[in-house]
This record gives C-alpha cells, structure tokens and sequence, in this order.
C-alpha cells in the first residue's frame, strides 16, 4: 500500500484478505495433521528401526529433518494466517470508521439550529484527508463549521495512517515468518500484529513528554491497535511516560457549541467599542481583586485579542465546584461495572494474564457552571463539554485473582464567546447585549479555545465485588497568585497594546 490515500481505504476490497486469512489457516491445519503424522508415524518407525551402518546415521538424520520442516511449515502457516486475520480485522474496522465518519461529514446535522453544513470529503495531499464545505458562503464557515471541518479532517487522516501503518506491520511480519528462503521454512512467528507493534509503541513511549505531536498520534494508534495483553505489557512497563505522551487524550470531537460571534475584525470599531473594552478591562480588574481570578484571567485574555488558546485547571475547577467534581464522579459511576465487567471477560479469556483497555465516557449534557454554583467559574466558562479517559487493567494477585482497577482523568473543553444573547453586569457596570461579540467582529478582542486536564487518579473497582468507596479527590491547586490583578495583567499584555481611543 504504497502511497497510501483516503481514497484507497474507502475502496479497499478486504475480501480477498479475508480469504486468503482464511486460506491459510485451512493450509495450517492440513500442516498440522502432515506434521503429526511425520512426528508420530515416519520419525517414530525410523528411530525404533534396527538400523546398522552408514545407512542408520544417513536415514535417520533424513527422517528427522523432513519431519521437523514438516513442522516449521505448519509454524510458518500459522503464522501467516494469524497476521493476516489480525491485519483483516483492523483495516476492517477502520475502513467501517472511515465510512461511517464520511457518511456523518456528508450530511452535517440539520436539526441543530442553526443547521450544520454537509462537508465534501476527498484526498488531500501525502496521504492527508482534506474536508471542505458542500455550500460555500461569502462570509465563510463559522468558528463551529470550522471545528466540525478540523475534526473530520484530523480523525480520517488518523484512520488513513493507521491502516498504512498496519500494512506496513504486516508486510515486516510476513517477511519474517517467510524468512526469505525457498529451502527453509520456520523463521519467526506471530500470533498477532503484537510482535511487531509492541516494539515501536515502546520505543516512542520512551520519549514521554519529549514525544513530538506526530510522534504522540502514532503512539495513540498504536496503543488503541495492541491486544488487551500487550496493552497491559507497555503500560506496565512504561505507565509514566505514557502518561507524559498524552495517551489519555480525549479524542471526542471538540467542536464549538455555537457559531460565535462572527469572523474576527470584519467589522470598522469606533469610539463605541473603545467604551466597551475600556469597561470590560475595569471589570476584569474588579474581578481579580474580588477572589475572581479564573473569570479576570479569562476576560483579559479575550481583550487581549492574540486569539491563542487556554489551558483550564481542571483540578482547581473539581475542587472550587463540588457539583463538577460530582458531576465527573457521576461519569465514572454511570460506567464502572461495564468496565469493571470488560477487564474481568479480557482476563478471563487471555488465560488470567494482565489486560489493560481503554476507556473514556461521557454524559449526555454537559455541565453548566451558573451564577448560582460560582460566579467565577461562570464568567470563566459557562457551560462546558467534559469527558473522562482512563485504562482500566485487570492483573492477578498473589491467588492468581483479577484486581481490576482504572487509571483515570477528566478532561474539559469550550470556546470563549460572547455570542449574541451575552450581555454582563457585574456591579455598577453594564455591558449589554452583544456589545461583547462586537468587540471579536471589529478586532478589539478575539475569541479562544480552552481546554485541560485533571491530574490522573486511581480507583479499585473491585476483585470478587465491585467497589462502591468514594472516588478520589482532586488534587489540591492554589489560584498562583503572587500579587493582586497579576493574571489579568499578564493577559492584557500578552503581545498587545493597551486600549486607547480611535484615531489616537
């Protein structure tokens, strides 16, 4: 699969390799019988025969050496089959994902409001995947249309990756079971595409934090390609540098809730929006000195107009809002015992060996941080998206019993607008109603992505019983800071200029 394209995996005929995974497991199995009757029958009768002489050395060294290629070839079939059978169920699985997030792009989400576009998928360059709208505007996607956009386009260029990388994996697995000699069968063997997956997820999960970003995404579609077992081998031997890798990275789509404000500075601003940023700068100042740092950080931030995104401290945010915390423990819950549940049948079936799988959930809503539960967090982020990732193993204990246990984080995402229907009023000052968003379309502010994650904790799910204790706590954070108003001031002047009245 040279040159591997979008195009290739949408058309790809799989039938034939399920065939000929087939083939060769019927091959393995007429071996098998070849070889049991070589071991049991030929070698057995020439080693109980009275052989004398130069013909006893000769014929027996024969007969053993016929009987053991008899046996290689059974191993090479086997082999064969395994990688084959293996490397049919992945690129079949991601050859259905590819469809089906295709078929998703093409027709976009007409119910929400307003309706999301249908999208043209189609090749890009080097193997990429590029995603373009089927209806072009003349103002251009929104920021939501763009998320949508980004996210087909990442995830089917990842799919497209993979299943070269699979071909690849397979052809090196082939080689070495054939070994490249007509006169000489049984070289290496596979059970799966394990043998020649292990090695590489290990040799990048050794780079840790120092894994560039291509390097993580492979490590990604390597860790989610292993079995439950060579999972379970990589992550308890490399559990800290995977965590440094970012293998618990949510792979959720992060897509705006809504469309925005506008595009960034296709408006003239005047003296009017000079007002509003001059008051919103007093607010955020105000907010600072009062206790809210996250919402003053985020405020200024958003004035300081640079449009770079936003890391949320997600430990802060569990234990400034007990509801959110609860809200991730409720995520946890709503899933455990079908967790719990999937570790113990993978442990079970791999014969009471260690499994490790991956999990991640979330809640049909999204948690909604009102003026009501913290005004901080209110004004910081409103409602957001959050899920939680984990890896649940199962290993056996000193009975050779599963303990079953997650490794788990929460991870949170939103953008930051101020679309229309967002006015603020924080004591004497009042900015109404799309006053904010006026100041992302006329380039006095600029919108920003926030996202983050929770540091990782364990939970025991239960060996003979599920656990039913309370989930861990959040790591304790502190707000950072040093002196009064020093976030909002770091934002405001984060590679910007501070306000001043037009045409100054």
């Amino acid at each position: 699969m040279g040159n591997f394209t979008y195009s290739d995996l949408i058309a790809l005929d799989l039938g034939k390799l399920g065939t000929a995974a087939a083939d060769w497991k019927t091959m393995a199995g007429e071996l098998s019988k070849l070889a049991t009757s070589a071991r049991d029958g030929l070698t057995a009768k020439s080693e109980g025969a009275q052989w004398t002489g130069v013909n006893a050395d000769v014929t027996r060294e024969f007969v053993r050496k016929t009987a053991k290629e008899f046996g290689d070839l059974q191993s090479e079939a086997e082999s064969i089959a395994a990688v084959l059978s293996d490397a049919h169920a992945e690129l079949t699985a991601y050859q259905k994902q590819a469809k089906s997030l295709t078929d998703d792009a093409n027709k976009g989400n007409p119910s929400h409001d307003p309706p999301d576009p249908g999208f043209f998928v189609t090749d890009g360059p080097n193997g990429t995947v590029k995603v373009m709208e089927m209806l072009c505007t003349p103002e251009g996607p929104n920021q939501r249309t763009k998320d949508f956009m980004q996210y087909y386009a990442d995830t089917l260029t990842g799919l497209v990756q993979h299943a070269a990388e699979v071909d690849a994996a397979a052809v090196s697995a082939l080689r070495k079971s054939h070994g490249n000699d007509p006169n000489n069968a049984g070289h290496a063997t596979y059970t799966s595409l394990d043998g020649e997956q292990l090695p590489r997820a290990k040799e990048l999960a050794s780079k840790g934090g120092k894994a560039n970003a291509a390097e993580r995404a492979e490590l990604q579609r390597l860790w989610e390609s292993l079995s439950p077992e060579a999972r379970a081998t990589l992550w308890l031997e490399k559990k800290d540098d995977l965590l440094a890798a970012g293998v618990l990275s949510p792979t959720a789509p992060q897509v705006a809730a809504d469309a925005g404000a506008g595009r960034h500075g296709s408006e003239s601003g005047g003296f009017d929006e000079w007002l509003t940023k001059r008051k919103m700068e007093l607010i955020a100042e105000g907010a600072d000195w009062k206790g809210m740092t996250d919402a003053s950080r985020h405020m200024s931030h958003y004035l300081g107009n640079s449009g770079k995104p936003m890391d949320l401290p997600v430990d802060k945010m569990m234990g400034d809002v007990p509801e959110f915390k609860q809200y991730v423990d409720e995520t946890v819950r709503l899933n455990q015992d079908a967790w719990r549940q999937q570790a113990l049948d993978e442990f079970q079936k791999n014969g009471g060996k260690p499994v490790a799988i991956p999990v991640q959930a979330r809640q049909d809503e999204g948690f909604y941080f009102g003026p009501d539960v913290d005004s901080n967090w209110f004004y910081a982020v409103g409602g957001t998206n959050s899920n939680v990732t984990g890896v649940v193993t199962a290993v056996p204990d000193a009975d050779g019993k599963p303990k079953i246990g997650i490794d788990y984080q929460a991870n949170v995402w939103d953008r930051y607008n101020w679309d229309e229907g967002k006015g603020v009023d924080i004591g004497p000052l009042n900015v109404p109603d799309g006053e904010m968003a006026k100041l992302h379309r006329t380039g006095n502010a600029q919108e920003f992505d926030m996202s983050g994650s929770s540091s990782v904790k364990h939970y025991d799910l239960g060996s003979a019983q599920p656990n039913g204790d309370p989930l861990p706590n959040p790591d304790d954070s502190r707000d950072g800071r040093l002196d009064p108003g020093r976030e909002q001031r770091q934002g405001r002047t984060d590679g910007t200029e501070p306000s001043r009245m037009p045409d100054e």
